[in-house]
């Protein structure tokens, strides 16, 4: 099948090339040419592992290319995917749909055969309705269906996610609309992947639903871990305890510093307001925000007294501040809120991350960035944890305890223990929930 995918960012580049894969014609759309060359170059905007190397396979097998004419891609296409960016509209917390009504209207301008116009990007309920009046009222003799086909990666493992997922939601309208959705995830269905077919409305609900429901087992967990450090428990005991009962299971059960990432904050700040504009406020959805954002104050404060209730003049070594391992994405991440305030407490603040630094220079002023571990520790007063890097997981805590000004360390992932930091010379250790 020929596929034109609108939007090479996270979502729209790894599900274009994992098309291409699938044996079907990709050409992928972008408006900003410097993103077109560097893909046409063979060089890949963002870092996810394994996507350099499948994007050049298929390119080299000639079923990928990279344009900036959306007329050209749409042209005989018989599905067209949205996969622009659905950020969070300022001010109202709504998810601002400017970018995919405006990829509507263009692909209703180009349409000049029937195809399927499906939108991959997680948008609110009722979205995929108006991008039909978008299109029709652009070109009213276009001969097409609107498809709701939410996406469900994780990022620094998406190529796994496309090729091996849960489960595909494919929202449609009409039986020619499903076939067309039918052929194009027929290798998926050939190896017994499940399909879910069902109506526009629940395929956006669903996404916005499960994102939500992720959040709150992070979030809960996060709070039973300030409950186990009070009373003395183990929150990993308690995750594992849980996560064996099948109806819970153990996944998103890892305490930490909080949520973070390109979906969950915009999803459920989403849901909030759908749930607030329907008169059916989202209780628990709004408590998640809530609650997902003292966590990250609390570990600061945590932080703090570890240091003796100040930074002030202190050196502090931060590892990790992408919002999670395998990932350059720094959306959301808690060391957007953690590290500006150790900085404005004063304190000098080192980073090391193996992919955080692109975007982190912007982002993170006022922090020295350097690229090893034990560099960063020597001289330090306090080391803290905040992304689970594997470089992170197997570091040499006695090297790094001699060398510190002060050994003290803040695990706010849960990679290490009091005893593994008090036999390698720290004379102070806090985790999360332990």
């Amino acid at each position: 099948m020929k596929i034109a995918m609108i939007g090479t960012g996270y979502v729209g580049l790894v599900s274009g090339v994992c098309f291409s894969d699938f044996g079907h014609e990709v050409v992928c759309v972008d408006k900003d040419p410097r993103k077109i060359e560097m893909l046409t170059r063979g060089e890949v905007p963002i870092y996810e592992p394994g996507l350099q190397a499948l994007m050049a396979k298929n390119v080299e097998a000639g079923r990928l290319a990279f344009t900036g004419d959306l007329a050209a891609a749409v042209d005989g296409a018989e599905a067209v995917f949205i996969a622009v960016g659905t950020p969070t509209r300022r001010g109202d917390g709504h998810a601002d749909l400017t970018y995919v009504m405006a990829a509507a209207e263009e692909i209703g301008n180009a349409l000049t055969g029937y195809a399927v116009v499906v939108t991959k990007s997680t948008v609110p309920v009722g979205t995929n309705a108006r991008v039909a009046e978008v299109i029709r009222a652009a070109r009213p003799e276009a001969d097409f269906d609107v498809a709701s086909n939410p996406e469900f990666l994780r990022e620094g493992a998406a190529i796994d996610d496309f090729m091996r997922p849960d489960r595909v939601v494919v929202g449609v309208e009409s039986e020619r609309a499903r076939a067309v959705m039918a052929d194009i995830y027929r290798p998926l269905f050939l190896r017994e992947f499940p399909i879910v077919y069902t109506d526009l409305e629940s395929a956006e609900m669903i996404k916005y639903a499960a994102n939500a429901f992720l959040a709150t087992k992070i979030t809960f967990i996060n709070e039973i871990a300030a409950l186990c450090e009070r009373v003395g428990a183990d929150v990993k005991a308690v995750a594992r305890g849980m996560g064996l009962d099948g109806r819970i299971g153990n996944k998103f059960l890892h305490a930490g510093p909080g949520y973070g990432g390109s979906c969950f904050p915009k999803d459920t700040r989403a849901l909030a307001r759908i749930g607030q504009d329907h008169a059916m406020p989202m209780q628990i959805v709004e408590t998640v925000i809530a609650v997902n954002d003292e966590i990250k104050r609390r570990m600061i404060d945590r932080i703090v007294d570890l240091c003796g209730g100040s930074v002030n003049g202190k050196t502090v070594a931060v590892l990790g501040v992408t919002f999670k391992p395998n990932t350059d994405d720094m959306r959301e991440a808690p060391s957007l809120t953690i590290v500006p305030a150790l900085v404005g407490g004063g304190a000098k603040v080192r980073v090391v991350d193996p992919q955080g630094r692109k975007e982190g220079e912007a982002l993170l002023p006022g922090v020295t960035w350097l690229e090893d571990a034990y560099q960063a520790a020597q001289g330090a007063d306090a080391l803290v944890i905040l992304t689970e890097w594997n470089e992170f997981r197997a570091l040499d805590l006695k090297r790094i305890a001699k060398t510190m000004a002060t050994p003290v360390m803040a695990d706010l992932r849960n990679i290490y223990g009091a005893q593994d930091a008090e036999r390698a010379g720290f004379a102070g250790y806090i985790s999360v929930g332990r």
